[in-house]
């Protein structure tokens, strides 16, 4: 039976570990994929939208649609990865974003059009996300999950850059060919995890059904009325409010403050890699490096210290030290995402891990665009440097508070037994206090929900 303990207090699991596990390599050569397509696919659409039409509005539209079902129906869709097993799901996912992203590519395509399209494939997203998300525990036990949440996100973090650099690339010779690589992408995912994933059991079985809404409505209960699952949602939903926002306000803060030493373009470029950057390092680093233990103990201190780092803002610093301020930041949440994952889904009934990631992912989407928003918006009328200071200040008393009410060990510990007995119970009942368990020998642990950056990759 494979172990869902916590982190154990000897050494971090090493890479070798977890890459000796032959279904995670499928699933992160097959993730990996993906993700280098989709960032390419985003920038050969806004490029050719913007060559159909001249139009901004429009080619930003083409961008921002991949957003939307995160936004619309995040949970109810990712709660149909929870009906069925989940090696389907994501295979059915790939073949549909394929299928649509080779109509996407067909030349002479209406711009209305390709915009359906777009969010037709997206569609997609939720579900396969959720399902790879609640399999990662079923693959990686103990502290190996933990390690693989950082390789992951740190991956995601840099398909980011390398699929819109060679998107670009492509895009300008030949847009058609840029999204061909997009479908073949999700052609050869669906290939691997169809060969190198093992077939599991749905982890709701049809006895064990409800209404699509009810059981979307139980992922929502089950995160927000546990205490401990709580305090994990608002500690990661308060880190995501104040670190997108350097990012978000990129453009504007280089072209307003870049000086004459530095091209504003090369400014913004330099801001808006910042943040990567930092969350690469910080998730490999301390993912890596630091005992399991640590990790615990390191929690509260990097959560103060992911708005902390951008108060400085306010001295309005050059761009090179911005995206200074801002890659500190960014390594402060990728130190603390991992380990706030992992005593999540130990906290988690099995039944939920699905349902639970569609409410983490969607609250991760709306509150990075609402920060986005709401700075931009005060930064119409104060100076930038002002508004990312401030905010940063309030990011510091928030988190303060978040971190002196966190759960301790005794009451995280008692959530994780419960989630464990409830995972064991075969009645299969759905509600806030048990979950739905497929019987299979070897598939005890709870699963994998992390947030999504809506700029990044989803862990």
């Amino acid at each position: 039976m494979v172990s869902d303990e916590r982190p154990s207090p000897e050494g971090p699991a090493t890479f070798r570990e977890v890459f000796a596990q032959r279904e995670y390599r499928a699933v992160f050569a097959a993730n990996t994929l993906t993700w280098v397509g989709d960032y390419v696919a985003r920038a050969a659409v806004t490029l050719l939208v913007y060559r159909e039409t001249e139009s901004v509005a429009l080619s930003a539209a083409a961008f921002a649609v991949s957003y939307l079902p995160w936004l619309v129906g995040g949970p109810l869709l990712a709660t149909i990865a929870e009906r069925h097993r989940f090696r389907q799901v994501m295979v059915i996912c790939d073949l549909i974003r394929m299928a649509l992203m080779l109509l996407v590519a067909v030349p002479g395509m209406p711009v209305p059009v390709i915009l359906a399209l777009l969010f037709a494939t997206t569609l997609a997203n939720p579900p396969s996300q959720a399902a790879r998300s609640a399999l990662l525990p079923l693959i990686l036990p103990g502290d190996r999950l933990v390690v693989g949440l950082s390789v992951n996100s740190s991956v995601g973090q840099a398909a980011q850059v390398v699929g819109y650099l060679l998107g670009a690339a492509v895009a300008t010779v030949n847009p058609t060919a840029a999204l061909l690589m997009n479908a073949g992408a999700f052609a050869l995912s669906a290939v691997l995890v169809r060969l190198g994933v093992r077939d599991r059991p749905p982890a709701m079985t049809s006895a064990h059904r409800s209404h699509l809404l009810r059981e979307t409505a139980a992922g929502f209960q089950m995160v927000f009325q546990t205490p401990v699952l709580r305090a994990i949602a608002v500690l990661v939903f308060s880190a995501m409010l104040f670190s997108i926002v350097p990012e978000g306000l990129a453009a504007a803060w280089a072209n307003e403050h870049a000086g004459e030493n530095m091209d504003p373009g090369l400014a913004q470029a330099v801001i808006m890699a910042a943040t990567p950057t930092g969350f690469i390092l910080g998730g490999l680093i301390i993912g890596r490096t630091v005992a399991p233990a640590r990790r615990l103990l390191l929690l509260r201190p990097l959560a103060v210290i992911a708005p902390l780092a951008l108060v400085p803002a306010l001295l309005d610093p050059p761009p090179v030290v911005v995206a200074l301020l801002a890659a500190v930041s960014g390594f402060a949440v990728a130190g603390l995402l991992p380990t706030a994952n992992g005593l999540f889904v130990q906290a988690l009934p099995d039944g939920f891990r699905a349902r639970a990631f569609g409410v983490m992912a969607t609250g991760v989407q709306v509150i990075q665009g609402a920060a986005v928003l709401v700075t931009g918006l005060l930064a119409e009328r104060f100076p930038i440097p002002l508004v990312v200071g401030l905010w940063s200040i309030a990011g510091v008393m928030l988190m303060s508070l978040v971190v002196l009410r966190w759960p301790d060990e005794r009451t995280v510990a008692a959530s994780v037994e419960i989630a464990r007995a409830a995972s064991t119970a075969t009645d299969g009942t759905i509600g806030p206090a048990r979950g739905s368990q497929d019987g299979s020998s070897d598939e005890s642990g709870p699963g994998h929900v992390g947030p999504g950056r809506p700029r990044h990759a989803v862990p």
